[in-house]
């Protein structure tokens, strides 16, 4: 809640004779999409922590919330009891096969029942349908034998039951369907390759400085298994809300940071930890950034290592991001990497580290036009030079062609005077 100013709550007061305070709701549109707020609402929003869009370990910070088309969950059942929690999994996995043998079990008892088996339990001169089934325990039992293909040998099923028959191959190609959805989904989670993505680390921090007489903005990636990751590639994205020149504003706009795409050095041999480089230039979202103007910006990256599995072939893929807080200026990373004798070792202890490095303060565009300004002077005055003796050379031309008019001018009144 906020207060509106004294002569605003003087009119409102004289047009609803109401001396007290007009209070209203907070609005919940973002900060970049209202321009006319009080001050002290800009200051709580500025002050406001930044929220992140993908967690430090990679997973998305992002709820889904009234969603009315939930049958569409149980069109694809497969992938939903996979993407399930490991409690709710095995939970489904054991009500699956007890909620089977119960479902058969009762169905043998009834059928038992129905033919007067349970009143000639004990008689030899008559043929069950099962054998030994004297209640709902021994069918409950037997539908267990049957589905598990078990066979104990005591509870059999005879040949004077033409609806046990069926019943009985019924349940066996159920059975095995029910074997194979659940043992396979039980399968695919446990081999998801998600999990080959907790051994894939970035480094804690980016880093900006100097590389090459330009501007980069630096992170590290890791491997920490010795099966390699096939046909690895990175990418990055930057996470910053935007407000366009019609006056839409995007919350989460999402733009490319090139990582090496032009020259292919986003796709990564990632045998040892490397150093994934952005240079800032003018196609660059951090072209006009400086050190001083970083903290002041609410923007995310979002790092993306993606590949095959050596081991099993599928494609896995490990995320993490940076926020602001977490980008060092004028910093580079610890080398990690040692010639040892006969093979090189990596030392993750130092993965995380990095030091300090001269760095100039200003942003890429003003390196540019420091770099440009101090080009000019020799230029200018090359080009002044030349300008100079050209406008000399005209201007003496133009001299000689006047002299020159005038002595023939004087030339021809010589002449005409000479005739009279």
């Amino acid at each position: 809640f906020f207060l509106f100013p004294a002569n605003v709550l003087e009119e409102d007061s004289m047009e609803q004779d109401i001396e007290s305070p007009v209070t209203i709701h907070q609005p919940k549109l973002p900060k970049q999409a209202r321009e006319d707020l009080p001050k002290n609402l800009s200051k709580e929003c500025a002050k406001r922590k930044i929220q992140r869009y993908v967690r430090k370990d990679g997973k998305c910070n992002v709820h889904h919330g009234n969603v009315r088309e939930t049958y569409r969950y149980l069109t694809d059942i497969f992938t939903t009891l996979v993407d399930l929690k490991w409690r709710f999994n095995l939970l489904i996995f054991v009500m699956v096969y007890t909620v089977t043998w119960l479902f058969f079990g009762m169905i043998w008892w009834l059928i038992a029942y129905m033919r007067g088996d349970m009143d000639h339990i004990g008689d030899s001169t008559w043929t069950p349908c099962v054998s030994n089934l004297n209640g709902f325990v021994s069918a409950f039992l037997f539908s267990i034998e049957t589905e598990t293909t078990i066979g104990y040998g005591y509870r059999v099923i005879t040949d004077k039951c033409p609806e046990g028959i069926i019943l009985l191959l019924v349940q066996s190609v159920l059975g095995s369907i029910v074997n194979a959805f659940m043992v396979g989904c039980m399968f695919v989670k446990i081999s998801q390759p998600k999990k080959r993505a907790e051994t894939l680390v970035f480094s804690t921090n980016a880093v900006i400085s100097m590389r090459d007489g330009k501007l980069c903005l630096m992170f590290r990636v890791g491997d920490l298994r010795n099966s390699h990751i096939v046909e690895a590639s990175i990418r990055a994205k930057l996470i910053k809300s935007k407000q366009t020149k019609e006056g839409e504003f995007i919350p989460l706009n999402q733009t490319d940071i090139n990582v090496g795409y032009y020259t292919g050095d986003d796709r990564l041999f990632l045998v040892s930890p490397l150093i994934i480089s952005h240079e800032i230039n003018q196609q660059s979202p951090f072209w006009e950034i400086s050190k001083a103007q970083l903290p002041k910006e609410e923007l995310e990256i979002v790092v993306i290592l993606e590949g095959m599995v050596e081991a099993t072939g599928m494609t896995c893929q490990a995320r993490s991001s940076y926020i602001t807080s977490e980008i060092l200026w004028g910093y580079r990373f610890t080398p990690v990497l040692t010639l040892e004798d006969g093979f090189y070792e990596v030392d993750y202890n130092s993965f995380h580290e990095t030091y300090e490095t001269n760095t100039p303060v200003h942003s890429a565009k003003e390196l540019a036009e420091m770099a440009s300004r101090a080009e000019l002077p020799l230029t200018w005055s090359v080009s002044s030079k030349l300008d100079q003796h050209a406008e000399l050379e005209t201007e003496e031309e133009e001299k000689n062609q006047e002299d020159q008019n005038e002595r023939n001018g004087d030339v021809a009144n010589l002449e005409n005077e000479s005739k009279v």
